[in-house]
């Protein structure tokens, strides 16, 4: 077992637990991008919680620690053809107004483009 830093994710433990839990989240949302469509829905459990494991990834990304775990940009991209797909045929149905259906799309869209581009820049 290595250390290489008085930090919380300077050593080789650190950097295993982060792998797992990195991991986890791209299963996740791997699992969810191949699972029913209806699930990827904005009032549905994946359809909140694909952005959440996406926001977290891309915070993680952003760090220097061994151990992260990312998906292939590509992978990425088609993530979000396939999640804002499902949003843009289901979203009317809950009758947002028009400020907020304009706002969310864009806080979905960067959120799969900030992490497409932290990918990138790994």
């Amino acid at each position: 077992m290595g250390t290489w830093g008085s930090g919380n994710f300077g050593s080789d433990t650190a950097a295993d637990h982060l792998s797992i839990l990195t991991e986890r989240l791209v299963r996740e949302v791997e699992d969810a991008m191949a699972g029913d469509p209806v699930e990827l829905e904005p009032d549905e459990y994946w359809g909140v919680a694909v952005p959440c494991n996406l926001e977290i990834l891309y915070l993680l990304a952003g760090q220097s620690w061994v151990g992260v775990v990312l998906p292939e940009v590509e992978t990425v991209e088609a993530w979000k053809a396939t999640f804002l797909a499902v949003w843009d045929a289901s979203i009317d149905g809950l009758e947002p107004t028009p400020q907020h259906k304009a706002q969310r799309r864009a806080v979905l869209e960067r959120t799969f483009d900030q992490l497409a581009a932290a990918i990138r820049a790994r």
